[in-house]
């Protein structure tokens, strides 16, 4: 079944675009990256679509969308791991470090003014969107999906966001040689 004009598009996301995104929202932790991963599946149906060689457009579209939701939890798990094993690895070094008062030497205030010297370069440096997820969520301390809601965009957005902020982070203080604090 060939969608050969603009209207055949519109009547399918009409007549299964509520029910795609209840069928995803079961699925997803947020009716947002339910909406979103609808949206990418009808943009993949169009495209094979238009080919002519699918006979049950409604079949495609969900699994095309299941597939699309796996995808992004799978994502998201690696994303979560990700974070556990950089807390943990983090807390294990604190765990091991000497008391308050023996941090809090000149060398040590220095070193800290340098590194807050090369994160602030470094945010400056990230695009707009994602140096405003990582301060909502490091300065005001916003949960993803708050941070979501104020943004406009979907939480597994805000979790690529605050990645890469990280990781630029992290990048420019391991160039500069001032260590890490992430």
């Amino acid at each position: 079944m060939a969608i050969e004009n603009k209207t055949a598009l519109e009547e399918l996301f009409q007549n299964h675009s509520s029910g795609l995104v209840r069928f995803l929202s079961r699925k997803m932790k947020s009716t947002e990256d339910a909406e979103d991963i609808a949206q990418n599946a009808f943009i993949r149906i169009q495209r094979v679509a238009s080919t002519g060689e699918l006979d049950n457009l409604k079949a495609y579209l969900y699994q095309t969308a299941s597939n699309l939701a796996i995808d992004q939890l799978r994502r998201e798990k690696l994303h979560n791991n990700y974070v556990n094993q950089e807390t943990s690895k983090h807390l294990t070094q604190d765990e091991g470090s000497p008391s308050l008062s023996d941090q809090c030497t000149p060398d040590r205030l220095l070193t800290a003014q340098r590194q807050l010297k090369e994160i602030k370069r470094a945010m400056d440096n990230l695009p707009v969107k994602c140096r405003q997820a990582f301060l909502l969520h490091r300065n005001k301390g916003l949960s993803y999906s708050e941070i979501a809601h104020e943004m406009s965009v979907s939480v597994s957005s805000v979790e690529k966001y605050i990645l890469q902020s990280l990781k630029v982070c992290r990048k420019t203080l391991t160039k500069t040689g001032e260590g890490q604090l992430f």
